[in-house]
């Protein structure tokens, strides 16, 4: 493969990606790496002011990008932004929702109140379900499209006391894993990221006790980086994600190999 085949292949020029969680974490690393590489990036978040600073650190080295607010909780604002969107822009090449929320952590499941529990399976789950609906009718008149849903270890192994989350991103690996199925002659990929426990500001309110189990799980012995995590998402929203579908993808640290 030639240097500029394979450039192109990673490339995201011409391209419009949305980033949910933008405002911090993984999903602002992610939107400044994805924009560097050429793309529009829309950035979005329910706290407009860290989507407006991660649009600014984009613009300031040369970069494009928009920011909007978004409760991901909420179906018809997803759809309307997604609308608003392909209204102004024509396409929508890539959707990554990195958005999350942990819930409630340190609680046995029986002491978890139940508005709490479904707070964390509307933002982490239904928000994706609604976000992949919304999306994929324009992908398929595009007949080209990349989906990338940040779930997370817990989706896989399960984290003692934090039942909703747990639940949530193991429901999000299921879904992601039958509707690549749906669509894999569409042009279109759609993949789940399983990271361990990231340093990011999601998890500043976590019990030190869950925190402490999660970090002595990861053979590497450290928290991983949103910068790492980045790069992974970059390839999964990249044209260069074409024959990988259905698939979670691994940033764990060891924690996970499978």
């Amino acid at each position: 493969m030639s240097d500029d085949i394979a450039f192109e292949q990673i490339s995201y020029s011409g391209q419009v990606v949305v980033v949910t969680g933008a405002a911090s974490g993984i999903g602002r690393a992610a939107a400044e790496l994805i924009a560097t590489r050429g793309a529009k990036v829309i950035c979005v978040d329910l706290n407009q002011s860290g989507a407006d600073e991660t649009v600014a650190s984009i613009l300031k080295v040369g970069g494009k990008a928009e920011s909007a607010v978004l409760d991901i909780s909420d179906q018809k604002k997803i759809s309307d932004l997604v609308s608003s969107i392909n209204n102004k822009d024509k396409r929508i090449d890539a959707l990554i929702n990195c958005a999350g929320y942990p819930g409630p952590t340190g609680k046995f499941v029986e002491d978890i109140n139940w508005d709490d529990f479904q707070k964390v399976i509307a933002v982490n789950l239904f928000g994706a379900i609604w976000l992949t609906q919304a999306v994929l009718p324009i992908m398929k008149r595009q007949k080209y499209g990349r989906i990338v849903q940040v779930a997370s270890i817990a989706g896989k192994e399960g984290n003692p006391k934090m039942a909703p989350y747990n639940t949530a991103k193991s429901g999000l690996i299921g879904f992601v894993k039958g509707v690549a199925k749906e669509i894999a002659t569409d042009g279109i990929t759609i993949n789940a990221l399983a990271p361990a426990v990231i340093a990011t500001p999601i998890n500043v309110n976590t019990a030190k006790e869950t925190l402490d189990y999660m970090i002595s799980k990861i053979p590497a012995g450290r928290l991983g980086e949103p910068s790492e995590v980045a790069e992974i998402i970059a390839f999964m929203g990249s044209k260069a994600c074409s024959f990988t579908t259905g698939f979670t993808f691994d940033i764990s640290g060891g924690r996970a190999t499978y």
